[in-house]
């Protein structure tokens, strides 16, 4: 049986770094923060947006190279992921639990 993957699973990695390094806080997520397309990227989004601090975003529904690639390289299964300064904060729960014992506000303001 042949697998057939259409992009370079290395140049993926590099993209994903080099997104992770120019972005002081970067959320993969399905959907934009303005239309998010799952309720859990919706919740993430509430959480970073009510702290008050500009974040870009990666759609992965539009980016299925990254979709395949970034839980395996982060070793977290799941979507939404939240960086902050390069390292990986967590997925919906951990941001949820972050924002509602005001930790999440902390580590956003630590951004470079």
């Amino acid at each position: 049986m042949n697998t057939y993957q259409d992009f370079d699973e290395q140049k993926v990695i590099e993209t994903i770094k080099s997104q992770i390094t120019e972005n002081s806080i970067l959320l993969y997520m399905k959907g934009t923060p303005k239309m998010p397309q799952c309720g859990f990227s919706a919740h993430a989004v509430a959480a970073i947006q009510a702290c008050g601090k500009p974040f870009a975003f990666v759609n992965i529904l539009e980016n299925p190279d990254i979709r395949a690639v970034l839980p395996k390289y982060a070793n977290w299964p799941t979507f939404p992921q939240l960086y902050v300064n390069g390292e990986l904060i967590g997925g919906c729960d951990i941001i949820l639990e972050m924002h509602e014992a005001g930790e999440l506000q902390q580590v956003l303001n630590q951004a470079k």
